[in-house]
């Protein structure tokens, strides 16, 4: 059994071979002196007019992570419909059990996160007010 998982390690030696290899590169052929004009953000050969830490509307940053949540549970579920083909009958329904529950609670977090609003996009000047704690609570900064 041991000799199977040769080739997995031979698989991440070269690839700490290969990251050792561009990180050790990278510090010695990278600049020594960094000044400001070397450091300066750069797009498209134009010259900054401001700085390049803007502030964004937190429902940006919302809608990312909701997003993130929900396309590593439908990644979760992936394998359980792949398997399924491959077990014997009797133990099917089980597993789609497990899968049909999954994504029930997939479907109530939807519903919750519908409830409270934290897909609603409202006018820019109103998310200013709000705070992260707040936005899932209550999306129009109002009172409850």
């Amino acid at each position: 059994m041991p000799a199977d998982y040769l080739p997995i390690l031979i698989l991440f030696g070269i690839a700490v071979v290969i990251t050792a290899v561009m990180v050790g590169g990278s510090w010695l052929l990278g600049p020594r002196r960094p000044t400001p004009a070397k450091t300066a953000p750069y797009e498209c050969g134009i010259t900054p007019v401001g700085s390049a830490r803007e502030r964004f509307p937190i429902h940006f940053y919302l809608t990312a992570m909701l997003f993130i949540i929900f396309d590593v549970e439908i990644a979760f579920l992936y394998p359980f419909f792949v398997i399924v083909r491959d077990l014997p009958v009797e133990a099917r329904g089980f597993v789609m059990g497990i899968a049909a529950a999954f994504a029930a609670l997939l479907i109530v977090t939807f519903l919750y996160e519908l409830k409270k609003g934290a897909l609603e996009w409202e006018d820019p000047v109103e998310h200013r007010r709000l705070t992260p704690d707040r936005a899932l609570r209550n999306p129009a900064g109002g009172s409850q």
